[in-house]
């Protein structure tokens, strides 16, 4: 039996494994559960073989930092009074290699306290969603002009995560991690003029290296071409 956290985007997980033939539940405030509190953790993961972790920080700043302490420390400790035998969460390619980013430096905590850690695991690093570019062009807009980095991506779909992740989950744990990754690496300014083309928007992509929160990426750390890839190709996702 599967218990996964974060019911946005555990639900495709949860499908992905019931139609495997396994039994997923989805938990989240709305279920009860409270990751910060330990509000029912305890009853979410009685009867569970395994965890899959997918809640996120509500900010992306120093703050994230105490979310995922917090939230690792009491899900480890109710998954260990459960008898889980294995726990998975979802991280990011490159996510130590940026240590400029609070988040990515609080991804990082996260995962070190898994590995540290009383039950077997898994973690699943994944490139940047396809469904992110929106907010990546929202960050630096002004009027007609979005200014990004020439910064090396991969992008991946979010359904071709949740398969990952499920299919990680049905397995037996890795004490280590799975890089996954879209098909195609692109500059982050070359997907910006990809995406507003495609959507018929006529604003204009200025390559700027200072420009975003992936300004602070040095080389391709946010690519991997030894990564398990997806079938998923950006323009037939825009599509």
């Amino acid at each position: 039996m599967f218990r996964t956290y974060d019911r946005r985007k555990g639900s495709q997980v949860v499908k992905n494994l019931n139609a495997a033939g396994h039994e997923a539940v989805p938990h989240s405030q709305s279920t009860g559960v409270d990751v910060i509190s330990g509000q029912g953790l305890d009853e979410a993961v009685a009867g569970a073989d395994v965890v899959v972790n997918l809640t996120n920080s509500p900010t992306f700043d120093e703050a994230s930092l105490a979310f995922f302490q917090t939230s690792m420390n009491n899900l480890l400790a109710a998954a260990q009074r459960g008898g889980v035998g294995h726990f998975v969460i979802l991280s990011i390619v490159g996510v130590d290699e940026v240590p400029e980013l609070d988040y990515y430096r609080a991804k990082v905590l996260q995962e070190t306290i898994l590995a540290a850690g009383p039950i077997p695991y898994s973690i699943v690093r994944a490139t940047q969603f396809m469904e992110f570019m929106d907010a990546v062009l929202s960050w630096t807009a002004n009027g007609d002009t979005v200014r990004l980095p020439a910064t090396p991506i991969q992008p991946i779909a979010s359904k071709d995560v949740a398969s990952a992740v499920a299919e990680v989950a049905a397995g037996a744990p890795l004490n280590g991690i799975r890089n996954i990754a879209g098909p195609e690496i692109f500059s982050l300014d070359e997907l910006g003029r990809i995406t507003l083309s495609r959507k018929g928007d006529n604003r204009t992509v200025v390559t700027d290296p200072t420009a975003g929160m992936f300004a602070v990426v040095k080389g391709d750390v946010l690519t991997d071409k030894d990564a398990h890839l997806a079938p998923t190709r950006y323009t037939d996702w825009l599509s």
